[in-house]
């Protein structure tokens, strides 16, 4: 015998992967599909997600309805009800739960008109045009309320009724419109278009009476729907009574219960108003007398201090020291100034005496070469025939050398003197 012979490996699974395995089978095999059953062990925890068995008579499956599937569903499921379910088969691996994720629940036999408005409404969620990032604000202070409704209904004589009493100088643009009936969904979808268009209004109101759900159909499809998503002025459903939710309600900026309470949203209360102002009239009023007499106090306080500093003496004191400062300093710049005078005719008469003119004043002449202009000092520098200019204390004479004498010369006056 062989004891050498390989043994075949094993594949050996882990619970958790056998319960991965699994649940992808189970996924990928079956598609979306559709329940029946009676509800039972129905559980609510905190977290908003709804836990229940199906079953009926000889087995049960467990179901889970996750919190952001469970909010669109008010009356759905409860214990001992009868539902159809539609969802995808899955397993829920830490226990190994055998379950359906649902998407969408309604009670068996509600009919086609409602797994319709249920499958619209799951269909436009997802798509985004219910979600709040897309609501616009209402206008503070509209200056024109458009209502779109039928111009025979009660809903408009509700919606004007209200709106004559809380602001009655708002002027009202009514858009009449079928609101049940074949065509009536398209007749909305387009004056909601129109109204987009014009632009004539701050604020729309959607409008009608209360009915059944085939008697709200119109405001149940999905033109009227995205018509509403795509309208840029902000707009507020008054479709039914409180308990009737329609798509376009869903997709509106601001959903009311009643056409009443649509009005009201869309509009300002004018006698709340007239006690608002009157109320911040008579808060301005005393912030005023406040700030006045606190003004008064102020002023007085910096009067009396003016008064203690006694700033006219003050001034009368500088305005007599800056005399006094002007009397020296003029007395000052005069001494100076004689002081600066003597020593300029010092130097100015010393100056003359060094100048050539007083020389020449005494009978002496400057000699120089013509036309150049050199100054002759000595008659070496000169030759017979040159032409020499002699400056003069007036004018001048231009001679020319006939002789030259090189000796030193002495002064007439010392000639005169000499022995």
């Amino acid at each position: 015998m062989n004891t050498n012979a390989s043994v075949p490996s094993r594949d050996i699974y882990t619970v958790s992967r056998l319960n991965q395995d699994v649940r992808a089978l189970l996924e990928g095999e079956f598609p979306s599909l559709w329940v029946e059953g009676e509800v039972s062990n129905l559980s609510r925890p905190s977290s908003g997600h709804l836990y229940f068995s199906l079953k009926d008579a000889r087995a049960q499956i467990r179901c889970a309805l996750f919190q952001n599937r469970a909010f669109l569903f008010r009356d759905c499921p409860r214990n001992g009800q009868h539902v159809l379910v539609r969802g995808r088969v899955s397993l829920y691996e830490p226990r190994g739960d055998f379950q359906i994720i649902v998407e969408y629940v309604e009670e068996a036999g509600a009919g086609a008109l409602r797994r319709a408005y249920d499958e619209l409404r799951l269909k436009l969620e997802r798509e985004g045009l219910f979600a709040p990032e897309h609501k616009r604000p209402l206008p503070r202070f509209p200056r024109r309320i458009g209502v779109i409704t039928s111009p025979t209904g009660a809903a408009i004589r509700d919606v004007l009724t209200t709106l004559r009493r809380r602001c009655p100088s708002v002027p009202v643009l009514l858009y009449p419109v079928p609101v049940q009936g074949d065509g009536a969904a398209e007749c909305i979808a387009s004056t909601l278009r129109l109204a987009s268009e014009r632009r004539d209004c701050d604020v729309l109101l959607l409008a009608r009476g209360g009915g059944s759900l085939e008697d709200l159909q119109a405001f149940n499809e999905e033109p009227v729907a995205r018509a509403i998503f795509a309208c840029p002025i902000p707009l507020v459903t008054g479709i039914g009574h409180e308990t009737d939710v329609t798509i376009a309600d869903f997709a509106a900026d601001l959903r009311a219960a009643t056409p009443t309470a649509a009005a009201e949203l869309a509009s300002i209360d004018r006698l709340e108003w007239l006690r608002r102002t009157r109320l911040l009239a008579e808060r301005l009023d005393s912030a005023l007398q406040r700030q006045f007499a606190y003004q008064r106090q102020r002023l007085a306080e910096l009067t009396r201090r003016l008064d203690r500093a006694q700033p006219r003496r003050r001034l009368q004191d500088r305005a007599q020291r800056l005399d006094d400062l002007d009397q020296r300093l003029r007395a000052a710049v005069r001494q100076r100034l004689e002081t600066t005078s003597q020593r300029l005719r010092g130097l100015s008469s010393h100056l003359h005496a060094l100048s050539p003119l007083a020389t020449l004043d005494r009978g002496y002449a400057i000699v120089r070469r013509y036309p150049d202009g050199d100054i002759l000092r000595r008659a070496s520098e000169a030759h017979i025939g040159d032409i020499v200019e002699a400056l003069l204390r007036q004018g001048r004479l231009h001679c020319q050398v006939t002789a030259i004498d090189p000796a030193d010369w002495t002064p007439a006056v010392d000639r005169d003197r000499a022995p």
